[in-house]
C-alpha cells in the first residue's frame, strides 16, 4: 500500500475526502519526524514504538575493492512492532 492509498482508505473510513486523509498521514508522518529528531521515541500501545537508536563506530569493507574502512558512529531510526501487532500478522514467539 502506498502512502496515497493510505490515505484514501484512512479518508473513506473517517468520512472524510481522499485530500484530507491524505492530509491525516502526512500530519502523522510530519509529527513522528520531529519527534525523532528531537532524540524521542512515540510509542503507539499495541501497535509498536518509533525511536532512534545510536549505531557504534565500527570497522567495515569495501565490497568492491576488499579494503578495510572506518564507519562513523551514526543515529538510525528504528520500529518495534507491539504485541497486538505480532499476533495480528502471526509473529507471535
Amino acid at each position: 500500500m502506498k502512502k496515497s492509498q493510505l490515505g484514501a482508505v484512512l479518508g473513506e473510513k473517517l468520512n472524510m475526502s481522499k485530500k484530507q486523509g491524505g492530509e491525516a498521514v502526512d500530519a502523522f508522518v510530519e509529527i513522528i519526524t520531529n519527534e525523532l529528531r528531537k532524540g524521542g521515541k512515540v510509542n503507539i500501545t499495541g501497535f509498536g514504538i518509533f525511536k532512534v537508536s545510536d549505531r557504534k563506530a565500527r570497522e567495515g569493507r569495501n565490497p568492491r575493492t576488499g579494503e578495510t574502512i572506518q564507519i562513523k558512529a551514526s543515529k538510525k531510526p528504528r520500529f518495534t512492532a507491539g504485541k497486538l501487532l505480532k499476533e495480528a500478522v502471526g509473529a507471535t514467539k
